[in-house]
């Protein structure tokens, strides 16, 4: 497989198709050494499962293992940490990478326990976690997705889960964009496995499956994250990241030079709106806020919105760490915790923050 190269295939049977995907792109070729210390990063955010559209579906994992145990690697390790707030062993286990690890004999490193080193990043010191470090080849196997902030979540931004919490807050207080871009300078990705089975295209945690039956290879992080925006309906300067990673070398967003190799034929899908996102926006003032708890927010505007409840609230919701210490009216999680109305939590969970600003809309509409 070539970097300007990606592969495609259709199908229900996820172990199989990567079997046959990574076999056809040669992901054998592009791996230095039979003793190579490989590292497979799934994308496990947060406890929910990969059919509700926001964490890798394990028979993926399950094929690329298997490809490469039956090439005799046997150096092999899964890593991950979710984001902040939700615990990793808790969503390894509740998506089935415990029965994986067993099963295959590869150890699950939670990258929120792991040590960690300061590194300097073209430019930008970022502390990132050591397993990370420690590899010879690392497989990115994450979802393609929607994101409340970013708008678009692949290949670039799954790197974040190999950073620790306290770096993960310090992303969002730079703005997301350039860390992610100078992360991908240091944590090199040999080859990618993007599961677009049925990820959400509106939000991170999922919840919206849009279900596609496909799985894609390519081995450029920068053109798969550039070809995701295109099918998503998104312009690459739209997402910021894709352009600063290109521009310091990470990889090329010409998607005038990509070419794509389908395995096989899939189902037509309709492309849903992924812009209904944006008029949840207008009713949040965010000022550097973590993506779990920006994250439960955006669904529960949703669901109130849903119920016509939504256009009903008159206040700004405040939200983010760039509220610390301040004053003001309405606001979520602990940063606000100084607002005349505020649901503490680091972060407060979805059913938390519309339970709050349902009782919050009726109150002040004489509810």
């Amino acid at each position: 497989m070539q970097a300007n190269e990606i592969y495609i295939i259709h199908g229900t049977d996820y172990k199989e198709m990567t079997k046959t995907l990574l076999a056809e792109a040669v992901l054998e070729g592009h791996i230095p050494e039979k003793n190579s210390r490989i590292g497979i990063k799934p994308n496990l955010v947060s406890a929910s499962l990969p059919s509700y559209g926001a964490t890798t579906h394990p028979e993926v994992v399950c094929g690329i293992i298997e490809y490469l145990q039956e090439r005799g690697y046997g150096n092999l390790v899964m890593l991950e940490g979710s984001w902040v707030g939700d615990k990793t062993g808790e969503v390894m286990r509740l998506c089935g990478y415990d029965e994986v690890s067993e099963k295959y004999h590869v150890p699950f490193i939670d990258t929120q326990k792991d040590e960690v080193k300061t590194c300097d990043c073209r430019g930008l010191k970022l502390d990132i976690c050591k397993s990370a470090l420690d590899l010879d080849f690392l497989i990115n196997v994450p979802v393609m997705k929607g994101h409340c902030q970013t708008k678009i979540t692949c290949a670039l931004k799954n790197m974040k889960g190999l950073i620790p919490n306290k770096e993960k807050r310090h992303f969002h207080s730079m703005g997301l964009h350039k860390p992610i871009a100078h992360l991908n300078t240091r944590l090199k990705q040999g080859f990618i496995v993007v599961d677009n089975i049925c990820g959400d295209w509106d939000f991170e945690d999922g919840g919206h499956p849009v279900v596609m039956n496909r799985i894609m290879a390519a081995a450029d992080p920068v053109l798969v994250d550039a070809y995701v925006c295109d099918l998503m309906g998104y312009e690459v300067d739209e997402v910021r990241y894709v352009r600063l990673a290109e521009n310091l070398g990470v990889g090329s967003a010409d998607i005038g030079r990509m070419k794509i190799y389908a395995l096989n034929e899939g189902e037509e899908v309709q492309t849903p709106d992924t812009r209904r996102i944006l008029k949840l926006q207008d009713a949040v003032e965010e000022v550097d806020s973590c993506s779990a708890c920006y994250g439960y927010l955006i669904p529960a505007l949703d669901r109130l919105r849903e119920e016509g409840l939504l256009d009903k609230l008159e206040d700004k919701i405040c939200i983010g760490q760039g509220f610390r210490e301040k004053s003001g009216r309405l606001g979520i999680g602990n940063c606000t915790r100084n607002f005349e109305y505020c649901q503490k939590g680091c972060p407060p969970t979805e059913t938390e923050i519309y339970d709050f600003l349902k009782m919050f809309i009726e109150s002040n509409n004489g509810g």
